[in-house]
């Protein structure tokens, strides 16, 4: 396809397609593919940006913003007086066969670490994102701009506490979008919110606690670090309206606890927002006691029926701890994530030295955030869980009419109550038999004192629209058949 030749349909070449994606996304997207199936091929010239734009109907910028992306990764390359084109001279790597050692010269055939995991057809098992929808080509694009920008003596350096452009990167994002009041010398980079847990953890320990409190029920893995470290986690339940500050108080009293693990935003798993009376509550206990509370800023980005709530930590940043990562927001792969504790908090509560996620990682992290395509990302999941969280609790209220499905419209889960004389447990197992991953209330319990409440926690976030009726409705079938 050289200059000289025909003038190509544009429009037929590049199916946008409907949808509600922003057409920037969906440009993109058609170009991958023209240049995937080969209808671009090896050296091929695309149209200036503005033949492109009036040919497709859509604005220059579009146009303009997609070439940018695309060059920037490499996938397209541009040069002054040349307009843009598909990179000649080799096979791209994602056309057809690109793989293949008998049509790639002396490039070694690729062989999988392991082999792939394959999650279950029908994916209701909670804590998953959309893995369909991982934010590929804007992440390498910002690896790419990493590479660009980094000094060449800045390779050989880890900063203890993270990169300053990361740190001041996530400072102005959480500013911004969670009130959180932080400077950029206040944030730590980590390899997520489990990493945190394990140095905020030791910290609390050299501090001189013993005992921290925890929801119950709650993610049971934060709970296990804690006890590692040599804090004894000190049960505490929940209700409708987040943990029982109230009784949360008394269980202070009795241990001597001062430091607390909450999940304010989302509670997970029962899916309740801490009160506006109980986060007053909670913030002037931990005043009185000089004490800690580490905020799990949990599914704090997905809320439906209004804007993400402000984080606990603005209203006293000299007693919390915040504790965010891209795990469920885009995926636990990045291992990148964040915790935000100022300087006279880290002075009480010396956090543990660990090791950082690399510089490269967190100077992408920074261009991804600085760029804005996190909260793009963000944006377009949101409408997805918004809309698939609708035809779920439409299914379920159709199959299942009569039982009870709680939880705030946030999250990626929901918490669906079983008829009486239904065991959760058998329903797992009977389920996973049916090839649906689904969990059981009971298994985030932190205690025996808790009620045992026969119910199911139901994710939505890795399941595929198209098979949300046909989940719910073997569901059914699994939950009647041992009624």
């Amino acid at each position: 396809m050289s200059r000289s030749g025909p003038v190509l349909a544009w429009e037929t070449l590049l199916d946008l397609g409907p949808g509600p994606a922003p057409l920037r996304d969906r440009l993109e997207r058609a170009i991958r593919e023209a240049v995937r199936s080969g209808r671009l091929p090896p050296g091929a010239d695309l149209p200036p940006s503005r033949t492109l734009a009036e040919t497709l109907g859509i604005s220059r910028w579009v146009a303009t913003e997609t070439y940018g992306q695309l060059v920037a990764e490499g996938f397209l390359e541009a040069k002054v007086g040349s307009g843009t084109r598909v990179p000649a001279g080799r096979r791209h790597p994602l056309a057809p066969g690109a793989h293949d050692v008998r049509t790639v010269d002396r490039e070694p055939a690729v062989v999988p670490l392991r082999a792939e995991y394959r999650r279950p057809r029908f994916d209701l098992g909670p804590g998953v994102p959309d893995l369909r929808h991982v934010p590929r080509a804007r992440w390498a694009g910002a690896v790419r701009r990493a590479l660009d920008r980094l000094p060449d003596a800045e390779f050989t350096v880890v900063d203890r506490l993270g990169h300053p452009l990361a740190r001041t990167a996530v400072a102005d994002y959480l500013s911004r979008s969670r009130r959180v009041n932080a400077a950029p010398d206040d944030v730590v980079i980590t390899h997520g919110a489990t990493d945190a847990m394990v140095g905020v953890a030791a910290g609390l320990r050299a501090a001189g606690h013993t005992a921290l409190l925890v929801e119950d029920p709650s993610w049971s893995r934060l709970r296990e670090i804690a006890a590692t470290a040599g804090l004894t986690p000190v049960p505490v339940r929940v209700d409708a309206s987040g943990v029982d500050v109230d009784a949360m108080i008394d269980a202070a009293r009795r241990t001597g606890a001062r430091a607390a693990l909450i999940t304010p935003a989302h509670q997970f798993p029962l899916g309740a927002a801490l009160s506006p009376a109980r986060r007053e509550a909670i913030v002037r206990w931990a005043r009185e006691v000089d004490g800690v509370l580490i905020e799990d800023d949990y599914d704090a980005e997905f809320r439906y029926d209004r804007r993400p709530i402000a984080a606990l930590q603005g209203l006293a940043p000299e007693h919390v701890v915040l504790v965010g990562s891209l795990s469920k927001s885009m995926a636990q792969a990045f291992g990148l994530g964040w915790a935000v504790m100022p300087r006279a908090l880290r002075e009480r509560v010396p956090l543990a030295d660990r090791a950082r996620p690399s510089t490269l990682d967190q100077v992408a992290l920074a261009e991804f955030i600085t760029a804005g395509d996190l909260e793009r990302h963000l944006r377009a999941a949101r409408g997805r869980f918004r809309r698939r969280r609708a035809t779920l609790l439409a299914a379920l209220e159709r199959e299942l009419p009569g039982l009870a499905v709680t939880g705030i419209a946030a999250g990626m889960h929901a918490v669906l109550d079983l008829p009486p004389g239904i065991d959760a447990g058998a329903v797992r197992r009977a389920a996973a038999d049916a090839e649906i991953a689904v969990s059981e209330l009971t298994g985030y319990r932190a205690s025996g004192a808790t009620p045992n409440v026969e119910a199911l926690v139901i994710g939505y976030g890795n399941l595929s629209d198209a098979l949300i009726d046909e989940a719910v409705a073997r569901l059914a079938g699994v939950i009647r058949s041992l009624a």
